[in-house]
């Protein structure tokens, strides 16, 4: 199956973005796609006090879909797209040391799509902060590379 094919049997529905109107979710520079950080909308909190390792990492898989949402709306295709890096920010307690097992998430999620030792082999870094923006419990940013020849 091709990444079009692999996110529909998810049961994603990757048209069904609603970007918001106040920045761009995600800007294409060349073959380049910078996608802006993606909140984990319906998950606000912290990690360590409202949230498990588990339920963050299905906020974690949320900022996952917007990610490709985003990405989406500018190529019409996953099909010819890499995931190069995530960066994943986790609003934790000072003693949660998870945040990297959250962002497993959001990598689980990238690895379906594009196999993991394949498109879907991406740097990636995950960082515990003491607030995000809106009380959101994950936020993660993505670059994508658009392929030439997949």
């Amino acid at each position: 199956m091709n990444p079009d094919e692999k996110i529909l049997s998810l049961n994603i529905d990757i048209q069904d973005y609603k970007a918001p109107t106040n920045l761009a979710p995600a800007v294409r520079v060349g073959n380049t796609i910078y996608c802006s950080g993606h909140g984990s909308i319906g998950f606000y909190g912290k990690l360590g006090q409202d949230f498990t390792t588990a339920e963050g990492k299905e906020a974690a898989r949320l900022c996952g879909v917007q990610l490709l949402q985003s990405v989406y709306t500018i190529t019409g295709s996953l099909n010819q797209i890499q995931c190069v890096k995530l960066v994943g920010f986790v609003n934790s307690t000072p003693h949660f040391v998870e945040p990297h097992l959250v962002i497993n998430g959001v990598s689980e999620l990238i690895w379906d799509v594009f196999e993991e030792q394949n498109r879907g082999y991406h740097a990636r870094s995950a960082l515990g902060f003491a607030s995000l923006p809106k009380n959101y419990a994950v936020e993660v940013e993505a670059i994508f590379e658009i392929l030439d020849q997949v």
